[in-house]
């Protein structure tokens, strides 16, 4: 096992396999809360939050036309049974103790998506000698980038004065996705030959 992508090609780029499975995992997650986030955009709610909710819908939707043109794909037959499961998983679920089954969806959507940028590092997966202008390395370098901006936004809203009243639903729904999500991507990493546990 290592820490990061590897070996690298004779060019410095990472093994074709890798980027199949990291890139199919990557456009699930991101994929599954653009498509939410289109659901929920769709209903009335706040103003303000209808905005930055649909700032965030065409970051998603940008994420996985980025890895699906940079991404070296190779036939991986076992994304025929973990797709599935990935998808799954990304289901929203309002909390059942929150009344409001649209306020409880956008808890559970914007929990979902802080779990993903904040937890997913991909660019850190790159080791030294990886090719500068490789079009997988680039995009994961952007998709990190984009995700630190993006964090910012979901720790306001999660945060927001709206959703005080519900602190403990709104910790539970975090806490909830980030263990979801941590499993998953610790087994996808695994089953590549990446073992990011005791380096993160």
């Amino acid at each position: 096992m290592s820490i990061f992508f590897g070996p690298l090609d004779l060019a410095g780029r990472v093994p074709t396999r890798q980027q199949t499975r990291v890139a199919a995992f990557l456009m699930s997650c991101h994929g599954a809360i653009a498509r939410q986030l289109a659901i929920v955009l769709a209903s009335q709610m706040n103003t303000i939050w209808h905005i930055e909710l649909n700032t965030q819908f065409y970051r998603e939707a940008e994420t996985v036309s980025l890895l699906l043109r940079a991404t070296s794909w190779v036939p991986d037959p076992e994304l025929l049974f973990l797709l599935p499961t990935w998808e799954a998983a990304w289901v929203a679920r309002s909390p059942p103790a929150i009344a409001d089954r649209i306020q409880g969806l956008v808890i559970d959507i914007a929990s979902l998506a802080h779990a993903v940028h904040s937890m997913i590092r991909p660019a850190a997966l790159l080791p030294q000698g990886v090719l500068p202008q490789d079009p997988f390395a680039l995009a994961l370098r952007k998709i990190e980038f984009e995700s630190s901006r993006a964090i910012q936004a979901q720790i306001v809203f999660l945060k927001s004065t709206d959703l005080l009243p519900l602190r403990e639903e709104v910790t539970a729904a975090v806490e909830s996705r980030h263990g979801q999500l941590d499993k998953l991507w610790q087994e996808v990493l695994s089953g590549i030959g990446i073992d990011r546990s005791k380096s993160t």
